[in-house]
């Protein structure tokens, strides 16, 4: 296998082993019109296993939403070949566009253009709520 060295991008390491292509779908990096490398289950000293996402261009990512779908990514962004900024990600406090609420009483079922918006309630046992019903999201 062979992966070229970035020149200018973003590298998402230590995502847990087997949640890459839940990523890739999120982010929708299907749409980029630049190459995507997609490394699942490769060996690591640290976690055992893992996976890795290379974006062989620099883009906005939402850390929030990285965050929600796995804590412990972490971030390189890679400017001529050379790291110039690393982001360890944690659970976020609030997240938007990524959850909905199911609860039908809620106003987000009659108000459509309100955003679906969920804060952290319980870092511990990674439980976010609805902020206009307080539903409780279901865990990942």
């Amino acid at each position: 296998m062979m992966v070229n060295p970035i020149q200018n991008g973003v590298v998402l390491d230590h995502i847990t082993a087997g949640k890459a292509m839940e990523i890739y779908k999120v982010l929708r990096l299907d749409k980029l019109g630049c190459t995507v490398a997609v490394i699942v289950n490769a060996a690591s000293k640290k976690m055992g296993r893992k996976d890795v996402l290379k974006i062989y261009d620099v883009i906005d990512l939402n850390f929030d939403v990285l965050g929600y779908l796995d804590p412990g990514i972490t971030v390189s962004i890679i400017e001529n070949g050379e790291v110039v900024r690393r982001i360890s990600l944690d659970l976020p406090e609030q997240v938007e566009g990524v959850l909905r609420c199911k609860n039908p009483r809620c106003i987000t079922s009659c108000e459509q253009e309100l955003p679906h918006v969920f804060k952290l309630t319980d870092r511990s046992r990674k439980v976010y709520r609805c902020i206009y019903c307080e539903t409780m999201a279901k865990n990942k």
